[in-house]
């Protein structure tokens, strides 16, 4: 990850914790920033593929993946309020996907 991820992220957690306090609801809306954040990333592919007659192609690729740039941001301050060390919460979260692919599980048949 980005050394920058979590020093900023921990600004921005900040920020908020001294604009909209700690409690519940405000748990509840990092977590819902996250969907909106995702939506945006969807409305950006989209335009990208001109799925919308209507509007015809309206985005890039560059503003796809800067919407989901905004979903790691997102995802990142959400963590936070979930966890009370989200930088090694992700680290193990990566670790096991990375176990998982150095050791694949047999394929399921149905």
């Amino acid at each position: 990850m980005s050394a920058i991820l979590w020093p900023v992220v921990g600004r921005i957690v900040t920020a908020l914790d001294a604009a909209n306090g700690e409690g519940e609801h405000e748990r509840a809306m990092r977590l819902i920033k996250v969907v909106e954040e995702a939506g945006e990333a969807s409305a950006a592919y989209i335009g990208m593929t001109g799925q919308n007659p209507r509007k015809g192609t309206t985005h890039t690729a560059a503003d796809v993946a800067d919407e989901l740039c905004d979903v790691i941001i997102a995802a990142a301050v959400a963590l936070h309020a979930f966890s009370d060390a989200p930088p090694a919460a992700l680290t193990a979260k990566l670790d096991a996907a990375a176990r998982r692919l150095n050791n694949p599980s047999p394929q399921r048949t149905h």
